[in-house]
């Protein structure tokens, strides 16, 4: 497949917009909004259909026990609010309410990442994905830009159980189409490549393409960049094969590497395939305040991470287990960028 960006536009637009889509198919769709439907734009789905809507006020406990009342009771209830408060204030009602049910609810996390901005570091939920993929009966899903979210949401709405959508506040990169597949539980291989395998998801899956760009250009090295927009499930086949093939990896995600999509994937090459993998992520910080794209370069979340770990992940494989890693920071590759 080859991406380029067509355009730029926040992912919660393509949660509007999916959202809508998914209720005009199913009239059993109903939302349920934390005073903040403007931003995570639930608003459009109270426009169109004001009838299937609920404003529950700032109380993220309660509105997620009253969507699993009505799941339980044969509808579709999705609630959304900013991840920091979708996912951590309302955690025991996500744990028992919601999975312990295997109710039909499906939690919009909105505003995730440092690309929040100046709203800073509480607002900025940099750690939900470690512990939502350990729940029981949860789908979680980290789409890549406008097009894939307004896909994800629609795609969970028509399955059965709980599930997480993460998405942002910020204009991202539009690269993937109508045509770009989505299957549940499936990664996708956005660029073949056998030198190192660049495993993505959110908004770092651009990025990878471009350092996978510059590695080509400047290296020769052929990277295979892989979409894995589900977190959980994960795709064990395309990830072990990845391992297998290219013999080394590299993981990138707008999020906390211990635990997140780089724990994930760990997990499953550990047991499958062992090779070198590098992480690119937060790396145990909190995030700040700031513009989004001052933010991502300050904390490192860039192509030419991924590029200079790429880098180091590839001489690991050349040198095999029997060198001992050797901790490298990015400046110290600048000069191969």
């Amino acid at each position: 497949m080859k991406f380029e960006k067509y355009g730029v536009k926040p992912t919660r637009h393509g949660f509007a917009q999916g959202l809508v889509e998914l209720g005009e198919e199913n009239k059993d769709v109903v939302v349920f909004g934390a005073d903040v439907t403007g931003s995570v734009k639930t608003s459009e789905f109270q426009k169109k259909f004001p009838e299937r809507f609920f404003s529950i006020g700032i109380a993220e406990q309660n509105a997620t026990t009253i969507a699993v009342g009505f799941a339980l009771s044969g509808k579709v209830s999705v609630f959304s609010t900013y991840s920091a408060f979708a996912a951590f204030r309302n955690a025991d009602q996500i744990r028992v309410s919601v999975c312990y049910n295997d109710a039909n609810v499906k939690i919009g996390g909105g505003h995730s990442g440092v690309t929040v901005g100046p709203d800073g570091a509480t607002h900025q939920s940099l750690e939900e994905v470690s512990w939502l993929r350990a729940l029981p009966n949860m789908t979680l899903v980290v789409p890549c830009d406008f097009e894939e979210t307004r896909k994800a949401i629609k795609l969970v709405g028509r399955m059965h159980g709980p599930a997480y959508v993460r998405f942002g506040r910020s204009d991202v990169p539009m690269f993937t189409t109508e045509d770009t597949p989505l299957e549940y539980g499936k990664a996708q291989v956005f660029k073949e490549g056998n030198d190192v395998a660049i495993v993505a998801n959110g908004i770092m899956v651009w990025r990878a393409l471009e350092a996978a760009q510059k590695l080509k250009e400047n290296h020769g090295i052929e990277a295979r960049v892989i979409n894995n927009a589900f977190v959980k499930p994960m795709d064990e086949h395309t990830i072990t094969n990845a391992a297998i093939e290219c013999g080394c990896m590299v993981t990138a995600e707008e999020h906390q590497v211990i635990g997140g999509l780089s724990g994930a994937v760990a997990e499953v090459v550990a047991k499958n395939f062992p090779v070198p993998i590098e992480f690119v992520g937060m790396k145990d910080t909190f995030g700040g305040s700031g513009e989004p794209e001052e933010l991502m370069e300050h904390y490192n979340l860039n192509w030419q991470a991924i590029y200079a770990s790429a880098l180091v992940a590839i001489d690991r494989k050349k040198n095999g287990f029997k060198k001992v890693r050797k901790l490298i920071d990015i400046p110290e590759y600048s000069e191969n960028l």
